[in-house]
């Protein structure tokens, strides 16, 4: 069978693009994808998947955005492939004319529901009527792009709630991967690691207010780059302004770069608003390390408080309680990593296939 997976954008070393490309790898599947950089695939080790780049969009939010919806609405692969997967925010826009297909969604567009005021609330007045017009148009085209999805999956029960809330539709919840077999440890070291996009719903604003109080810790943060005019890039340059001595900053870092970090450090911190899934607390605990994380989202159906890390508020008295408490990290090495087994890479391949199947059976009957 001759699957393709169209997916948004190959840019950044994130979690949604490493599950992609691990779908693409474990069934033998090409990715359809946009702003499609390759140095960022070999970084990620996953030179191996046929990338097929549908080419670079318009760079400025929203018409980042809607260039991305007309190019996969615009896309013609019907003769070429047996099966469509759609995964991200805007691929989805590919169903109106590729089926049988399957829809992994990471979130719905979350500018549009549940974030709408808290992106509209970091507008200025001109911004902000643009801002509505944008979602006012387009929340109705992502509406119609869903209802020509076949078959949904979450990444989360977290969002198969805002599936059913926002589409009235039914999804299987299939858990992104974790390949912990390219994770290790190798010591509980002195620092904290944090690793996520620099984007204000990661509230790494937050983590630094903590480490601030804390001059006896460590932080790195691992953060990918924030293109110039992103929605991001004004909060992101505010980060690096008075950052305290025991804070760094690491950029743009290879996947094997990471997972010595990993491998290296103390724990990981990590306090995403609401999270869909969040996939560092599983990176981290398949390298045998605990995890701080708020106690909202998808780190509430991973991080299992007290035996692999703490779930608490997401207040900075919270926060660093819960850093203060982390005495000896290296007890919960144990039943880190076997959480963590507990979303290997091959139960979500086994995942989808058998929905695949199930799919294949009905088209049958």
């Amino acid at each position: 069978m001759r699957i393709a997976i169209f997916h948004d954008v190959i840019e950044n070393m994130g979690g949604g693009e490493k599950l992609v490309l691990t779908l693409a790898r474990g069934l033998g599947a090409d990715v359809i994808s946009a702003n499609v950089d390759k140095s960022i695939i070999a970084k990620m080790g996953f030179s191996d998947v046929n990338v097929i780049s549908l080419g670079n969009t318009i760079k400025i939010p929203p018409l980042k955005q809607i260039h991305l919806s007309w190019m996969f609405w615009r896309a013609d692969l019907r003769d070429e492939y047996d099966l469509f997967i759609f995964s991200g925010n805007w691929a989805h826009y590919a169903s109106f004319r590729h089926k049988p297909n399957l829809w992994y969604c990471f979130t719905p567009p979350r500018p549009f529901y549940d974030l709408y005021q808290t992106f509209l609330g970091r507008e200025n007045l001109l911004r902000g009527i643009l801002f509505r017009a944008w979602v006012f148009a387009h929340r109705r085209f992502d509406q119609m792009a869903v209802a020509r999805c076949e078959k949904i999956a979450a990444d989360s029960k977290n969002v198969q709630k805002r599936i059913m809330r926002y589409y009235k539709r039914e999804s299987t919840v299939i858990y992104p991967p974790v390949d912990s077999g390219i994770y290790k440890y190798n010591k509980n070291g002195d620092f904290w690691l944090s690793v996520n996009r620099l984007y204000p719903e990661k509230r790494v604003d937050l983590q630094i207010d903590v480490f601030r109080e804390l001059p006896e810790e460590k932080l790195i943060i691992v953060g990918g780059h924030i293109e110039k005019g992103d929605h991001a890039s004004g909060y992101a340059n505010k980060l690096l302004e008075n950052v305290p001595k025991n804070v760094t900053f690491k950029r743009n870092v290879t996947g094997k770069e990471l997972i010595q970090l990993y491998a290296d450090c103390k724990a990981v911190i990590t306090t995403s608003l609401d999270e869909d899934f969040g996939m560092v607390p599983l990176e981290e605990m398949a390298s045998g390390k605990p995890v701080v994380a708020v106690n909202e989202g998808g780190y509430k159906e991973t991080v299992v408080h007290g035996k692999t890390g703490f779930l608490v508020n997401a207040d900075k008295a919270s926060l660093i309680k819960a850093v203060r408490a982390m005495k000896n990290p290296a007890k919960y090495r144990s039943a880190c990593i076997a959480r963590a087994k507990e979303f290997d890479t091959h139960i979500l391949i086994e995942s989808i296939k058998q929905l695949i199947s199930r799919d294949q059976g009905s088209a049958k009957q």
